[in-house]
């Protein structure tokens, strides 16, 4: 399995390498990936998409598997998710 920056970046975090904060700043300012699947072209997409264990990398969806994890907190979890969410709006402004 491969590295994304979402995991690099919560990494950094928890190693205290840099803070909450600027963790919530740099997801503000990163490009996020459509973490909602479009509708499956093949019987295979289809399948694909079955498995929700299988995060879209570069989306929520890594910060999401972060807090299953227990690696992030409820509340820091909430600051990240908003800070996400205030990405894509920009984005879409």
């Amino acid at each position: 399995m491969s590295s994304s920056e979402v995991r690099d970046l919560i990494a950094a975090f928890r190693s205290g390498a840099i803070s909450e904060d600027e963790l919530a700043d740099l997801f503000r300012q990163r490009t996020w990936v459509r973490a909602r699947r479009l509708e499956p072209a093949s019987i295979t997409d289809e399948v694909e998409q079955i498995d929700p264990a299988l995060p879209v990398p570069g989306s929520i969806d890594e910060v999401t598997v972060a807090f299953d994890r227990g690696e992030l907190t409820r509340q820091q979890y909430r600051t990240l998710a908003r800070a996400v969410a205030e990405s894509i709006d920009a984005g879409s402004a």
